[in-house]
């Protein structure tokens, strides 16, 4: 599991509800239940204080590292879409025309972002959404590009629309992919401890969290029918929900107590 990808789940995950801090020894303490080792652990960190996704604080525990605002817009716009709290659709798309760039890397980190915040491209400068993603001023500001916007009702078949704009046929493949692996990691054995808990659904949060890079959250009515993203949101939702008190438990021994055991006595 990479480093850095495990502590925004983390912080997604548990500690943005737990004021979006924590010392570095509970980092370090609730990586190592993933498997990331300490040195592994410092590095993301700086890292991310770099990218101004993290800024050091002083906690009564000790030095430890907070959420900058940036990275509660982030974390909270994620939480939407992973828990699927989009809202009903208007019936309208959300048409973005960028000026032209002319550099390749801009470009790419361009298409990149835009991709993450659920856009498609339609040509080379104009791309399309089911909704407007409030990311989209700080990442147009952050990346120094200017776009007109438009709010659209597409007069022609929708979803021949979105066939063409998003690979369907390959995101349901991702779907049933995730959902047999999902299902294997849960038929690995019984959790038994709450630090188990913690570790197995962090893993199955981890895995989940990558269709935000890949599913835009189109409206239900758009989607196939017999779509498989319906069946594996049930399963994550359900088996989720199932081990969150037990990883809680671990998460809160570990902030109590950095550098002990974490774990609650009665287990799972």
């Amino acid at each position: 599991m990479n480093a850095r990808s495990a502590l925004f789940d983390l912080y997604g995950d548990h500690l943005r509800e737990r004021g979006g801090r924590a010392p570095i020894a509970t980092l370090v303490r609730l990586m190592a239940a993933l498997g990331v080792a300490a040195p592994a652990v410092r590095t993301a960190v700086s890292r991310m204080v770099r990218q101004e996704w993290l800024e050091p604080v002083r906690l009564p525990a000790g030095p430890g590292y907070a959420l900058t605002p940036r990275a509660v817009r982030r974390l909270d716009e994620a939480a939407h879409r992973i828990y699927r709290d989009l809202g009903p659709w208007d019936g309208h798309w959300h048409l973005l025309v960028l000026e032209r760039v002319r550099e390749r890397a801009r470009r790419d980190r361009l298409a990149a972002g835009l991709a993450y915040l659920g856009y498609a491209r339609l040509d080379e400068t104009t791309w399309i959404g089911p909704r407007a993603n409030p990311e989209l001023d700080p990442f147009l500001t952050t990346e120094a590009v200017r776009a007109e916007r438009f709010s659209s009702a597409y007069e022609g078949d929708a979803h021949g629309l979105v066939a063409r704009a998003w690979d369907l046929d390959g995101l349901a493949r991702a779907y049933e992919r995730w959902l047999s692996d999902a299902r294997e990691l849960l038929a690995g054995g019984p959790v038994e401890t709450d630090e188990q808990a913690f570790a197995v659904r962090s893993r199955l949060v981890h895995e989940w969290r990558k269709f935000l890079f890949q599913d835009p959250g189109l409206p239900p009515e758009l989607l196939p029918e017999g779509w498989p993203g319906i069946l594996a949101a049930r399963f994550f939702d359900d088996e989720a929900a199932r081990l969150l008190p037990a990883a809680s438990r671990f998460v809160e021994g570990c902030l109590e107590d950095p550098r002990g055991d974490c774990e609650d006595d009665d287990g799972v």
